[in-house]
């Protein structure tokens, strides 16, 4: 019995001891293991870097018996991150992984991990655990097969766009005032009744009111002449247009009168004459209740010869007598029409009484004084006091959190903007909160403000633009963005890689509000390019603008054959990047 024990436990010694030389050879001969990585250079796309791995282990390099555990990690200053695992096993073993024959045999493998700042420098390593039976593991030499992360899109300019719902505030507003003469069928003369009548009398107290005023100018006067459509075109022309200088003549004593020296200039009173007045016929009739009034129209549309329709009008006998009772009498008249210019306060007045008497000021002046000022603190007590004075305007709660987001205080955008909403919910509110949600990292809801725009701007498209790159969706990036300079459009460009595009772009963006990321992508566009001198004309500038991007500089895998570079080791202020790792 003990003898039979003792050579039991020979045999797992012998057995051990045969599977652990079995996994020291495969570890051993490893190096003969062939790795491809695609892509050789990792990228950060929607927030994730993904990896595919290919391996093609040589002939009678497997054992039968062994299971091999392959995990790819991403190791970086201060942190590692491992992929999830690919298992592979010999010939002979009962279990369901990916069979390597020991005649030779391969595997493929992709698989993704969040992106976290580090990886930009870091190193892709395969670690190998190789097992025979459970009964012994061997760890392999860490092999690497790939260097850093590209995180290009990670440059995306999310730069918020609120859009300022605007005033509707005019300095100068036309104006006018409308009297008429009316005169008796076949007469031109002015009757006295006529020039007491209320029109006529509160027209020429509209003059002396527009004398008066300090903030009323005077544009012209129009007087228009007519006569009925009925009777003779060549007797109705004669008479509308001896009533048109009978009306003149009376209104030109009225402007002396009044002492409006405007009319003392060329052009300043107008006079126009109609013979058979059928437009205003065609207005009254529309709005007449007169029997048959819907025939009478109709021979009007059909029939454009003045003899012809009265003739064709005439004979509806039924309605024309009605017709000439209640309709024609109003047509016999002389027009006149004041015009004048309502001047309002100048830019100095306005921030002069915003401040000190501003309910001497109207909704549209104030929300106008908003945009007078260049404090944000100023502009953002204009909006609110708007909102008090007017609280169901839905332009000075958009507006007060436009400020906000000017000075970054996304919180209280959003809290301003749903107030807005809550008023009144058109596009430019589901923008503003898009932008208010994007700023304040809540990306879902921006994409549901968004998309939830019914006529999108540039506003919206460039918020859906910057969300598309971070979703890594470059294709529907570059379609929200288009083909107009900008950064984000030349950055698109790049991640689609159309360098020759994007370098076209942004040798033609005139302004912008990101110089330094402009010159930094034009550092990014040169080195894919292989331009070196408009790579370092790029990066120079932008580190010229801003010294911070040195930082980035220094871990950015785009230029990471020039990181031994002394040119590039003396921009960056250091030694070797590669160092840090």
């Amino acid at each position: 019995m003990k003898k039979s024990k003792f050579l039991a436990l020979i045999v797992l010694a012998v057995f051990a001891l045969s599977s652990c030389n079995s996994l020291e050879k495969m570890k051993k001969n490893h190096a003969d293991v062939t790795y491809k990585v695609v892509p050789e250079v990792l990228e950060e796309q929607g927030g994730e870097v993904a990896v595919s791995v290919t391996g093609t282990f040589p002939e009678k390099y497997f054992n039968k018996k062994a299971v091999v555990e392959i995990t790819p990690v991403l190791v970086y200053e201060g942190g590692e991150t491992a992929y999830d695992p690919v298992i592979v096993q010999g010939e002979k073993v009962q279990e369901n992984n990916k069979v390597i024959s020991y005649e030779g045999g391969g595997f493929s493998y992709a698989d993704k991990v969040d992106f976290v700042t580090p990886m930009r420098v870091s190193d892709l390593v395969l670690r190998v655990k190789a097992s025979i039976s459970d009964k012994k593991e061997t760890y392999f030499d860490d092999m690497k097969i790939a260097d850093g992360v590209i995180a290009t899109s990670t440059y995306v300019a999310k730069q918020d766009e609120p859009i300022l719902m605007p005033d509707k505030f005019q300095r100068i507003v036309a104006d006018a005032k409308m009297a008429d003469i009316m005169y008796l069928i076949n007469r031109s003369d002015i009757r006295g009744s006529q020039l007491k009548s209320e029109d006529v009398r509160a027209i020429n107290d509209f003059l002396k009111e527009v004398k008066a005023a300090e903030n009323l100018e005077f544009v012209g006067t129009e007087i228009s002449s007519y006569a009925s459509p009925d009777g003779e075109l060549d007797f109705n022309e004669k008479l509308s247009e001896k009533r048109g200088v009978n009306s003149k003549k009376y209104f030109e004593r009225e402007l002396n009168r009044a002492k409006v020296e405007e009319a003392q200039k060329d052009g300043f009173l107008t006079t126009k004459v109609t013979a058979e007045d059928w437009e205003g016929f065609q207005k009254l009739m529309a709005e007449s209740n007169i029997q048959d009034k819907d025939l009478i129209l109709r021979v009007l549309s059909m029939y454009s010869d003045p003899v012809v329709r009265e003739r064709e009008i005439k004979n509806i006998s039924a309605a024309y007598g009605q017709v000439a009772k209640d309709v024609l009498p109003q047509l016999r008249r002389s027009k006149i029409q004041v015009n004048v210019n309502k001047i309002g306060f100048s830019d100095e007045e306005i921030m002069k009484y915003i401040k000190s008497k501003p309910d001497t000021l109207g909704l549209e002046e104030i929300l106008y004084a908003g945009t007078l000022f260049e404090d944000p603190t100023d502009k953002g007590e204009i909006y609110v006091y708007a909102l008090e004075r007017y609280p169901k305007c839905v332009r000075a709660a958009n507006n007060i959190g436009y400020v906000a987001m000017e000075v970054g205080d996304y919180e209280d955008a959003k809290a301003a903007f749903e107030k807005a909403q809550s008023l009144y919910d058109n596009d430019a509110v589901k923008n503003n909160l898009g932008w208010a949600s994007m700023m304040l990292e809540d990306y879902d809801k921006a994409k549901d403000y968004f998309t939830s725009v019914s006529n999108p701007g540039k506003e919206t498209n460039d918020g859906l633009g910057v969300l598309a790159v971070m979703d890594g969706d470059y294709q529907a990036a570059a379609n929200y963005f288009g083909n107009t300079p900008s950064y984000n459009a030349a950055l698109t460009k790049v991640l689609n890689k159309d360098y020759q595009g994007a370098k076209t772009m942004l040798d033609g963006i005139t302004e912008t509000d990101v110089p330094c990321k402009v010159a930094y992508l034009k550092g990014i566009v040169g080195s894919y390019l292989g331009d070196e001198t408009y790579m370092w004309n790029g990066l120079t500038k932008a580190i010229e603008i801003h010294p911070g991007l040195k930082e980035v500089l220094a871990t950015d895998m785009v230029f990471a054959k020039y990181f031994e570079d002394d040119k590039f080791k003396a921009q960056i202020g250091r030694a070797s990047c590669r160092e840090r790792v």
